[in-house]
């Protein structure tokens, strides 16, 4: 009767699991074998010139003796190195933190026009250039000539709209002229004037061509006997000894709106500008004063700003950047707008709530994820920047531009310092792992929601 039992409960009794393959009914080893290529090319392409620069970042110039962590302790002491790690900062700090603001504000704003999707396009275009391209496009941009850069010809504009410049900025007195200089580029008579007198103000220096538009033939001053009157012009005619010094000819042009002041005793009593026929004149209060021409005359035109200069020259390359990548920021942020769920920013607007208070308070923080990983993403982007520096930076100001990949390729290839290359390179790894491995967690937990 046991015997009969234990026959059925072996009958009964399941059966050994088999080896499962598979989703797809592929056994490991071939899964393995299709894998084999793309990890011979990861092993070659990554992890061996990984290994290759950790090993190298301790050894000296040569490649011969081992340095320690001499090339280490560069990164900290070089001049060169500081600032670039300086620059790293202020990138990692302002171009991620700019870009994903306004590419915040893109998203959010082009959800209310009807132009939207034609806006996007063209705030997104940029990322279909090349870096290389960007790069050659801004340094035209940022040309100090107005003729030729857009950013200064914008820039001068807008100055010249506030505060004019001068049109007789090379204008100086010639041979035996009754002018003098006065200090700070000012010109002023050698003698005083008095009422009834008729005063010449002969100026050479500015080319016929370039004179103001509405430049008259010049007008010899006439006496009058309660007044001081006088003439500024371009004292100079073309072709060899034609004109007469001093005097004015029937070519010669006014200086149109030249203003002239009275001062007496270190004050000045009254001004004058000049017609356009160069004529101008003083009542009896500026008897006994001297006639003086202003600096204001003869000021430099505005060329606005040296955007690649020392000083500017990191925010201008910054600006180039953000340029490229606010419609990258963009295109992500508007996905993550369009899967927000809308009744709650309606809830919000219901309970009385302005639009910058939905924004501020419902939208933003909903947004925060997504914000987070595109912030995170452009801080690992602009850890290794290289080519938009390398091609903006002119020679003269590419040290202060100088970021830690730029100075990783001078390094290695201009400078012939393999060893604190590979520092750099190491450095730039260690740097960039904690933002990758932030970003990597933050996907996974939005996956696990």
């Amino acid at each position: 009767m046991a015997a009969d039992t234990a026959a059925g409960a072996a009958k009964t009794a399941p059966a050994a699991p088999r080896s499962r393959k598979s989703v797809t009914g592929t056994r490991k080893a071939v899964a393995a074998l299709f894998l084999l290529p793309a990890l011979v090319l990861l092993g070659a392409l990554v992890v061996y010139p990984i290994g290759y620069s950790v090993i190298r970042s301790f050894y000296d110039q040569s490649g011969d003796s081992f340095a320690g962590f001499d090339n280490y302790r560069a990164l900290f002491t070089d001049d060169g190195i500081r600032t670039a790690l300086k620059n790293n900062i202020i990138w990692v700090v302002f171009a991620p933190t700019v870009a994903t603001a306004l590419g915040l504000i893109f998203a959010v704003l082009t959800e209310r026009v009807r132009w939207g999707t034609a806006f996007k396009l063209v705030v997104f275009m940029p990322m279909a250039i090349s870096m290389l391209a960007a790069g050659i496009i801004f340094r035209l941009v940022y040309d100090q000539d107005p003729d030729k850069g857009v950013a200064n010809a914008v820039w001068v504009g807008v100055h010249d709209t506030f505060a004019q410049s001068s049109a007789f900025p090379k204008a100086h007195p010639g041979r035996e002229s009754p002018l003098e200089p006065a200090g700070g580029g000012a010109f002023v008579t050698k003698g005083t004037v008095s009422a009834g007198d008729t005063v010449t103000l002969p100026l050479v220096g500015v080319p016929p061509d370039v004179m103001p538009d509405d430049a008259k033939p010049a007008a010899a001053p006439k006496p009058e006997d309660d007044r001081i009157t006088g003439s500024a012009w371009q004292d100079f005619t073309r072709g060899k000894g034609v004109g007469t010094l001093n005097q004015v000819d029937p070519s010669e042009l006014g200086y149109a709106g030249m203003r002239i002041e009275a001062v007496k005793d270190g004050k000045v009593v009254e001004t004058a500008t000049a017609a356009a026929d160069g004529a101008f004149s003083f009542s009896s209060k500026a008897d006994g004063a001297q006639l003086r021409l202003p600096a204001s005359n003869f000021k430099e035109p505005y060329n606005g700003l040296d955007w690649l200069g020392p000083s500017l020259v990191t925010p201008a390359v910054i600006g180039s950047y953000i340029w490229m990548w606010a419609g990258f920021a963009m295109v992500l942020i508007a996905a993550g707008l369009a899967g927000m769920p809308r009744e709650l920013l309606e809830a919000a607007r219901v309970d009385g709530a302005n639009e910058w208070q939905v924004f501020r308070r419902v939208t933003v923080p909903l947004l925060a994820p997504v914000l987070a990983v595109v912030t995170v993403t452009l801080m690992i982007n602009v850890l290794k920047v290289f080519d938009l520096v390398f091609i903006i930076a002119p020679g003269s100001s590419q040290d202060d531009a100088n970021v830690l990949a730029l100075e990783l390729y001078r390094k290695g290839f201009s400078e012939d310092q393999p060893g604190v290359a590979s520092a750099i390179a190491v450095f730039l790894l260690l740097l960039v792992i904690p933002v990758m491995w932030f970003n990597v967690r933050r996907l996974r937990r939005e996956v696990r929601r």
